[in-house]
């Protein structure tokens, strides 16, 4: 039985994938910890959060429409 090397490019992506849905999850659990931080010190409200968000997200939506 001879090994083809075609499936050998779809393992590699599989395998690059894999490690950015690892990196996503480090730098969620980043971002998370860190809003988590500031609300329990006190210096940012959840509405405030959830406000600067809105305004992110539709400066994005202005540059580039979804």
């Amino acid at each position: 039985m001879s090994t083809s090397s075609y499936g050998w490019p779809y393992v590699d992506l599989a395998a690059r994938l894999a490690d950015l849905k690892e990196e996503h999850y480090r730098q969620l659990l980043a971002v998370t910890t860190l809003i988590e931080l500031l609300g329990d010190k006190g210096l940012l409200t959840e509405e405030e959060i959830r406000a600067k968000a809105a305004e992110m997200e539709a400066e994005v939506e202005r540059y580039l429409p979804i």
